[in-house]
């Protein structure tokens, strides 16, 4: 949504969370000066805490982080495993300090340089994020978060044809990772490519069931195609009034007013208290609405929600 248009509060997360650590590639053995059972015990300690990072168990990781540290060994990959830690903890500043720490450091330079790119996307600094990313894909084109996180800074710049290429490689380079499906889904439903967008959500499902933004998005097409009860039904009670506000939004994006009134009405008694995000797209139907009457009337006022 461009700055000067209305923003419509979606609920849930769309995009499915760019920190996700995933699998980093093989890195590098040790600098030879280590002995050859410090290289396997390190290899082993990496393993571990990569695979705790991939299981989202961040305490584990964190643990055995802290106990290499304390135990005086040195190394690149663990402090570069520090900033993937502190990114899916969504700790941006701490992630960024240790990423540009060892970027400089040719074993992990675009591991680093990957990381510091979807953490400056995830603060907001797009052209820098795009500078490092780049920079993360000339060195390593296998890095598939990097062209993740590139899809999506092409997305916000509605350069389609680049987002899907950036998109293309995401999936090549990770088996189609149900992250990388489900944000090409979401540029599609963008563009209004709804079936496509429905595919892309429906094989993220496949490969990972749990995948809530997945699940969020597919509902959310749903309704872009005019059947907001089958969008909206089936939802846990407590998710009921987000499932209703996205329907809503929907509802507004097509033009049919009455109907994202009325959705947005059913959200805020699901909430059961003030919603926040509710009662800002209710508003701003109403006043959709009633520049869509002036407009119908010879009006020169007309605004197109995004």
């Amino acid at each position: 949504m461009n700055g000067n248009r209305y923003s419509i509060a979606l609920s849930g997360t769309i995009l499915a969370v760019l920190v996700s650590v995933a699998t980093i590639p093989a890195m590098a053995s040790l600098s030879d000066n280590t002995s050859d059972t410090t290289k396997s015990a390190n290899e082993q300690t990496i393993s571990d805490i990569q695979h705790a990072l991939d299981e989202q168990r961040y305490v584990d990781a964190g643990n055995l982080l802290n106990q290499a540290l304390l135990g005086g060994v040195k190394d690149p990959k663990l402090d570069l495993l520090v900033g993937e830690l502190s990114l899916a903890r969504s700790n941006f500043s701490e992630a960024l300090a240790s990423f540009t720490t060892v970027e400089a450091n040719p074993v992990v330079r675009a591991q680093a340089l990957q990381g510091e790119g979807i953490v400056l996307s995830n603060l907001g600094r797009s052209n820098d994020a795009m500078v490092a990313l780049k920079k993360a894909v000339a060195e390593d084109p296998s890095l598939w978060r990097a062209w993740n996180a590139m899809g999506t800074e092409y997305d916000k710049q509605r350069d389609w044809p680049q987002a899907e290429a950036a998109y293309d490689h995401a999936l090549a380079n990770s088996d189609s990772s149900a992250i990388a499906l489900n944000n090409r889904g979401f540029s599609l439903l963008l563009q209004k490519r709804l079936d496509e967008a429905s595919a892309d959500f429906v094989a993220a499902l496949q490969k990972k069931p749990d995948l809530a933004p997945a699940r969020t998005n597919l509902r959310l097409v749903i309704a872009m195609k005019g059947d907001y009860q089958h969008a909206i039904a089936g939802g846990s009670q407590d998710g009921q009034a987000a499932l209703l506000n996205n329907a809503g939004v929907a509802a507004m994006v097509h033009g049919d007013y009455p109907q994202a009134e009325k959705l947005f009405g059913q959200a805020i008694q699901a909430k059961g208290e003030y919603y926040a995000r509710a009662e800002a797209n209710l508003e701003i139907t109403h006043t959709l609405e009633g520049r869509s009457d002036v407009s119908a009337g010879g009006g020169t006022h007309k605004t197109t929600a995004q």
